[in-house]
């Protein structure tokens, strides 16, 4: 069985449909940790639940084949032209989080 990153990364899920999947893990048995049955590593799974916004950079490192820290560093990296509000605020949080020593 496909999980959620999996599905988005076929085409067979949208990103907006996350919220289904966790509705679907809390009405199943509960054996499976929600980050394992979402497709996410836990630090993955951590960035998320303090902010949603960053699953579009989680979907994209998955995607690429690179860290998801190292996806919001590149969005960042861009001219502010560029960027919207929601992926900025996923950038800062992480930044903060590595200074605090709670991003690996």
């Amino acid at each position: 069985m496909s999980n959620f990153i999996e599905k988005c990364l076929s085409g067979d899920a949208l990103l907006d449909e996350v919220d289904d999947y966790v509705d679907e893990w809390h009405e199943g048995d509960g054996s499976t940790p929600l980050h394992r049955f979402l497709g996410m590593k836990r630090s993955e799974y951590e960035l998320w639940v303090m902010d949603s916004d960053v699953l579009p950079f989680i979907v994209t490192a998955r995607w690429e084949r690179r860290d998801v820290s190292d996806v919001i560093d590149s969005f960042n990296a861009l001219p502010l032209a560029a960027r919207s509000d929601g992926p900025l605020k996923a950038a800062r949080l992480m930044k903060w989080l590595k200074s605090e020593g709670l991003w690996k």
